[in-house]
Formats: structure tokens, sequence, C-alpha cells
């Protein structure tokens, strides 16, 4: 059984180019879908400081999509890892999640910071950050993304 789903709206401000790197203070505005939602679809949303926002890599070929265990960003100095090791466009369904800050809530458009996507890009979900839905116990990672990520939130200068 195939699930169907429906943008719910867009990014329409914010960065137009699909980068590496460099998504620190890039602010954008989600549009919700105007005949979809009713503006009470986003009554208490700005008492919170944080969304979890699933989006669609769109811009991205379905061609770009591998199975198998790769070194991160082509770097051979990472190890090969698997595609479920990976946050990138490669993946089977394309999607993403991202936790941006909310900044403003103003009808159904969301100013939000520090989303790494474009604009054009369809937004699927879009919900509150709860703290106490977040990861329990401690957090456990390789070195590699930490090393990969370095410049991802740093601001373009």
């Amino acid at each position: 059984m195939a699930l169907e789903i429906e943008p719910i709206g867009e990014v329409v401000a914010g960065r137009t180019e699909v980068a590496d790197d460099y998504w620190g203070g890039v602010e954008s505005v989600i549009q919700l879908d105007e005949t979809e939602f009713p503006l009470d679809s986003v009554q208490g949303l700005e008492e919170f400081s944080h969304l979890v926002v699933v989006w669609h890599f769109d811009q991205a070929s379905s061609d770009d999509v591998e199975y198998h265990a790769r070194s991160p960003r082509g770097n051979a100095e990472w190890p090969a890892t698997g595609t479920f090791a990976h946050r990138n466009h490669r993946r089977p369904n394309q999607l993403a999640q991202s936790f941006p800050r909310l900044l403003k809530v103003d009808g159904l458009q969301l100013r939000v910071a520090d989303l790494d996507a474009v604009v054009g890009t369809k937004i699927y979900d879009v919900s509150p950050f709860f703290t106490e839905m977040g990861p329990r116990g401690a957090v456990r990672e390789p070195v590699w993304p930490r090393e990969m990520l370095v410049d991802y939130w740093a601001k373009e200068s």
C-alpha cells in the first residue's frame, strides 16, 4: 500500500540556491495552503520556539537515490555508510525534517530561521517541537557527522 500525501504549504521566501553548508541565520517563510487551512489552524503555534518541518527534496532528481553504502559527501576519509545512516536527498523517499526556530506567525505565513530548505520546496507537515518528545537519554553518534557539518549552520560570509 502506497502512502499518498499532499503538500500543506511551500517555502515562499528565503534561500534560493541548494548548498551543502552555510544555512545559519537564513530566514525563510513557509506559506501554508490558504485554500485548505483556516487561520485558527495555527492558533497557539506562536508560543513555541521551534518547529518540526517535514519537506521533500523536490528539486533533486529521483536518479540521485542510492541504496548502497558510500562515504558522506564523497570524502574517502569518512567511512562508507548505508543509505539509512545519511540525511540527504539520496534517501529512498527524498524526505527531510528540519527543526527551525519560529520567529513569527502572520496569518498562515510562518517566518522561521535555520530552515535548510529552499524557496519552492513543498512542505508536508509542520508541528511544534516538544522538548519531551525529543531524544531521551544520551545522544550517540560517530565523529564524521560533526566533521562534515562543521560549516552547516555557519553564516555565509
